[in-house]
């Protein structure tokens, strides 16, 4: 029955048919920035970066540069951990349960012994749990005399859900888990990432869905209150599109900080990089009927869509190595290749009001736990 109602509702044909046609576009794009490379110019060319594995002067006091993954229990998580420890970083893996983090460290350890890991347990989808993560890894890094500063932020947390709940924060789930919680994050943990020695970077892992959000979709009524009083109040769940929505905000987050930080300086000590794995087998669909997830997979790796998390991950690594003159890009495809994401989401000035009305709460946020 959950699979019958699933087939006849609106958010299974948006995903049938909007997103297989938003992950088409991302791979025409990619086609034509291969072929004409002219074609596809706005602002500028897109282009493709090669990986700058990090290494230490002698007297450097960086030996080992710090990275924070979240959602890094499974899947795209767990695959960029594993690779970004291969490169060097102390990675910090972010989860909402810790028994599941110290699995994968476990799984990791068994194949690299050098690796060199952490775990924090942390729910994006709480203000209370990201402040108290914000404490723990100051403490952690004051502990383990480490330089009190990251190199490498990956916002990569996000769910799939397929009903609204409602969070001790009073906002949607998977709103707040995909886009509120990464920006709390973010500029939480962007005094650590400021003071770095070395340049450091944010990796904003978003997707090709955002592609579906439209000037029809925003026109209904503010961005903001779209995001900050999304609750339905009757009616069935809009799970695909408030989906869309978060990654599509995320996206927007990830252009207006790189403005922010160019404006207050044109050669800034931090980048900011959109990736997106395109699709991936991992556990996001979880909350999907099983035999309508499985017939999905099915026909994506019928056509050759569908990735494996060590696959998918390519692109993320790709922006996490990036030269630092790659901020702003949105990387997609892997072999370092960028493409231009939707025109809606260059909107600056959608970008400017997503930024106020999120700084706002991030201002009570931090006033609230003074």
């Amino acid at each position: 029955m959950a699979a019958l109602r699933m087939l006849l509702s609106s958010d299974f044909w948006r995903m049938a048919i909007l997103w297989m046609l938003a992950l088409i576009s991302s791979y025409f794009h990619l086609l034509l920035t291969a072929r004409f490379p002219c074609i596809l110019r706005c602002h500028h060319r897109t282009r493709s970066y090669p990986r700058c594995r990090f290494s230490s002067a002698p007297d450097s006091i960086i030996k080992r540069p710090v990275c924070v993954v979240t959602g890094a229990s499974s899947g795209l998580g767990a695959a960029a951990v594993r690779a970004l420890a291969s490169q060097g970083y102390h990675v910090v893996l972010v989860g909402r349960c810790l028994q599941l983090l110290q699995k994968t460290i476990g799984e990791i350890k068994q194949q690299d012994d050098d690796a060199s890991l952490s775990a924090f347990e942390v729910d994006l989808s709480s203000f209370s749990s990201i402040k108290k993560f914000e404490s723990g890894i100051k403490q952690w890094l004051s502990d383990s005399n480490l330089h009190p500063s990251i190199q490498l932020l990956i916002n990569n947390a996000g769910i799939l859900a397929t009903s609204c709940r409602v969070t001790s924060d009073g906002y949607d789930q998977m709103m707040q888990t995909n886009f509120i919680g990464a920006f709390v994050l973010t500029n939480l943990l962007l005094p650590l990432l400021k003071i770095s020695p070395v340049p450091s970077k944010i990796v904003n892992v978003t997707s090709f869905t955002h592609r579906c959000i439209s000037n029809t979709d925003l026109n209904e009524g503010t961005l903001g209150g779209k995001i900050f009083d999304c609750l339905p109040t009757s009616g069935s769940y809009p799970s695909a599109h408030t989906y869309e929505l978060s990654k599509f905000c995320l996206l927007l987050f990830s252009y207006e900080l790189h403005r922010q930080l160019h404006l207050v300086d044109p050669s800034p000590n931090i980048s900011v990089i959109a990736a997106d794995p395109g699709v991936v087998e991992t556990k996001i669909m979880r909350e999907i009927p099983p035999i309508i997830s499985e017939l999905a997979f099915k026909a994506l790796r019928i056509m050759r869509l569908l990735q494996s998390p060590e696959t998918g991950v390519d692109s993320i690594i790709d922006a996490a190595l990036a030269p630092s003159d790659a901020s702003g890009e949105y990387f997609f495809g892997g072999r370092g290749r960028t493409i231009r994401s939707s025109k809606l989401s260059y909107n600056a000035q959608l970008g400017k009001n997503l930024w106020t009305r999120s700084m706002m709460l991030f201002e009570e946020v931090q006033s609230s736990f003074h």
